[in-house]
């Protein structure tokens, strides 16, 4: 019975974010299942949308026996605290280090985790890993979708495996995938070959959701592409908000053969880069979306949902800023909900007035995004939440969330959710826990960029993508890039990155 060391550390880091990640924000989750250790890991990591969760399931099936170390993850945000990762890196190091005898280690990881001291937060948990394993174990990690691949992180992995639906319905599936791959190394006792790319642009992840073109059919032809020469294919659009050389798209394919990984990897690039203008499309700005719902509410049957994408908390935003709010106000919408608003606060302060009492409140705003402010208006408290309930669609899978003391607020006909924690509103149970029905509604105005895509398409009249202000910009050009690898394109047929030299240099001559 082969023995697999397992074990999960998940981050997706905006380096230009506002608020950094602490241990305190892995002990609770996020949106993610709060933190958990040893055998702890095997009773909580089942039956939910989560790669080690698949990747459980899949080994018992194999009649594997597993060594747990941690589960560990947080919501987006700026950087892992240099406490954090390092705590919890020893924690999975360590109970490799101490497992005995192992047939391999299994790691689910996210790919694109900057820490304080560390640009590269996997490349460097994989090169402990690996100083501890020895060469010869396999060490296979499931990746994101939104992963920045670096060639150290390629380097030490036998394979990475990365979603590839965005929603992220398939991460579970993914951990299966990657015991399939894990199955395939421990049968035929050894490596395959490895072909890797970084692609040369930015992709705004408002346009990489797998539902639509061109990443629909992208996605289509790479799994056309596995076959017995090459069994494991990879495509990671990236996540274009980590100032760093390894920020970007990349490809990766695992072949019997190097000229198979690498015929494999040059086919799917061309495929890519053919696409590169079609990774772009409409954003409104707040007062523009909310008009257009407003008309084509006059008509629809069903709700016309907005996504707030540059405040998204699963993007690195702080979920607070007021942007869309403002513009529903001063619209006068009807029938309109948006959530949910991160403001502790101003959820306290609800609690402690009750149901239907009027409190004027300074709401939202505190993240210090330039151009966004707190909204000082008065408002009535409609419902109130103690924050804990089920998130059965497809995204979260079922996933048991703590959004902390939480409320309903109302200004005019417009119903906001408020809540204690951050967590994307990529969920129908986000808006009903407070007691919102979002089929009721005509417009629906979520923190998302795409996640919220998997449950609000099925009851969607239309979906609009709205920029305010926020700390995830729409178009990634727009950040005050300084470390990113030169040439670049900062967008889909945009400026080519140049470091600050290069920059002074070309003006001069």
């Amino acid at each position: 019975m082969p023995r697999i060391a397992i074990g999960g550390f998940l981050h997706e880091t905006n380096t230009f974010a506002p608020t950094k990640a602490a241990y305190a924000d892995f002990v609770h989750g996020g949106g993610w299942p709060a933190m958990t250790t040893g055998a702890d890991v095997l009773k909580v990591m089942r039956n939910i949308n989560v790669g080690l969760a698949g990747f459980i399931g899949d080994a018992e099936a194999h009649g594997w026996e597993l060594v747990p170390t941690i589960f560990a993850a947080a919501s987006p945000c700026a950087h892992v605290t240099k406490d954090a990762y390092e705590r919890i890196s020893r924690v999975i190091v360590d109970g490799i280090a101490n497992a005995g005898p192992l047939d391999a280690v299994y790691l689910d990881l996210h790919g694109a985790m900057v820490s304080e001291h560390f640009d590269d937060g996997e490349g460097e948990i994989l090169r402990r890993v690996r100083q501890v394993i020895g060469d010869e174990l396999p060490l296979v990690v499931s990746l994101d979708l939104h992963a920045n691949v670096t060639p150290e992180m390629v380097y030490h992995a036998d394979a990475l495996i990365a979603y590839r639906t965005y929603p992220h319905v398939d991460m579970a599936d993914t951990g299966r995938a990657a015991a399939r791959h894990l199955a395939l190394l421990l049968r035929d006792k050894t490596r395959l070959e490895k072909a890797f790319r970084q692609l040369p642009f930015l992709i705004p992840i408002s346009w990489q959701c797998t539902g639509d073109f061109p990443s629909k059919g992208i996605y289509e032809k790479l799994a056309a592409m596995e076959c017995e020469a090459v069994p494991t294919l990879s495509f990671c659009p990236g996540f274009p908000a980590a100032d760093f050389p390894g920020c970007g798209p990349s490809l990766l394919a695992y072949g019997r053969t190097r000229a198979d990984a690498q015929a494999a990897v040059d086919r799917l690039a061309a495929i890519v880069e053919s696409h590169e203008r079609d990774f772009d499309g409409r954003v409104y700005t707040p007062d523009e979306g909310v008009r257009l719902a407003m008309e084509l509410s006059r008509s629809a049957r069903k709700p016309v949902i907005i996504a707030d994408t540059q405040d998204n908390p699963g993007a690195g935003g702080d979920s607070d800023t007021t942007g869309m709010l403002r513009a529903l106000v001063r619209n006068k919408a009807m029938r309109a909900a948006i959530g949910a608003i991160y403001d502790p606060t101003s959820a306290k302060a609800a609690h402690e007035a009750g149901v239907g009492a009027s409190l004027t409140l300074s709401l939202g705003g505190k993240s210090g995004i330039p151009g966004d402010a707190p909204l000082e208006a008065t408002f009535t408290v409609e419902n109130l939440s103690d924050g804990k309930f089920v998130a059965p669609g497809p995204y979260f899978g079922g996933r048991e969330m703590d959004m902390g003391p939480s409320a309903c607020l109302r200004i005019d006909d417009i119903r906001i959710v408020v809540s204690s924690h951050k967590a994307q509103l990529a969920d129908q149970a986000m808006f009903r826990y407070v007691g919102i029905e979002p089929t009721e509604q005509a417009i629906l105005v979520n923190k998302s960029s795409v996640h919220f895509r998997a449950d609000f398409e099925p009851i969607a009249e239309k979906l609009l993508i709205c920029a305010a202000p926020g700390a995830m910009p729409a178009d990634p050009a727009a950040l005050p890039w300084t470390k990113l690898r030169p040439g670049i394109r900062l967008k889909p047929n945009g400026p080519a990155f140049a470091t600050p030299a290069q920059a002074r240099s070309t003006a001069i001559g």
